[in-house]
């Protein structure tokens, strides 16, 4: 029981620096009556996904590392546009860049044998749980490659209105998978999110109508 409320107290944490850095943003947003995409969001971004990355290592939870695996490196990108990257020492850029790999590669590996099985392997998680938990994550995490192709065509880190769209889709879809899998550090974080998502969406809108 104590390592289940040290699990989930894990997964809290994480997801207090992801709410932080939607409030956040939500502030500069409604502050300037549009979206706005100030640094703070992405370095709360990897620390948030590193701790949520670990929390679905200790899971056994192949879909939650995979989602975060894809958007940590997503938020560097986009410190990188910012050119904020290089602000920081690079020694911890480097740890910074290989900590989900190690951490990867220690899951893989099973009585001293190279074994990917064991990545995606938990007898507590059906199936047909484990592909609807994937495609959740993959469908959430997409805003993120959405956001990253869309800023490197205008050379500037931003969220548009896609990113927005596809973070309500993929937010129902974890709620979903969630409720299956009895977690409720994803099924509060994104109930909380999907209020914020549309507001965002009513800001494009209401900016739009302006020009």
């Amino acid at each position: 029981m104590n390592d289940l409320i040290y699990l989930y107290s894990l997964g809290f944490l994480a997801q207090f620096f992801f709410s932080s850095r939607v409030i956040i943003q939500w502030f500069y947003s409604e502050r300037e009556a549009k979206v706005i995409t100030p640094t703070i969001y992405w370095i709360l971004s990897i620390i948030g996904s590193l701790l949520f990355f670990v929390y679905g290592y200790f899971r056994d939870d192949f879909a939650i590392m995979l989602g975060q695996f894809i958007g940590y490196y997503i938020y560097i990108r986009n410190l990188q546009l910012q050119k904020k990257w290089t602000d920081y020492n690079i020694v911890i850029r480097r740890i910074i860049i290989l900590l989900p790999i190690l951490i990867c590669i220690e899951r893989a590996w099973n009585s001293n044998f190279f074994d990917l099985e064991s990545l995606f392997y938990n007898p507590d998680i059906p199936q047909w749980l484990l592909y609807l938990g994937i495609i959740s994550q993959i469908t959430f995490t997409f805003r993120y490659i959405y956001q990253w192709m869309s800023s490197e065509i205008s050379k500037k880190s931003h969220l548009p209105l896609g990113f927005w769209a596809i973070s309500i889709l993929g937010a129902i879809l974890i709620i979903t998978y969630s409720i299956f899998r009895e977690d409720p550090v994803l099924f509060f974080s994104h109930i909380a999110g999907i209020i914020i998502y549309s507001r965002n969406i009513y800001f494009i809108y209401i900016n739009k109508k302006k020009q």
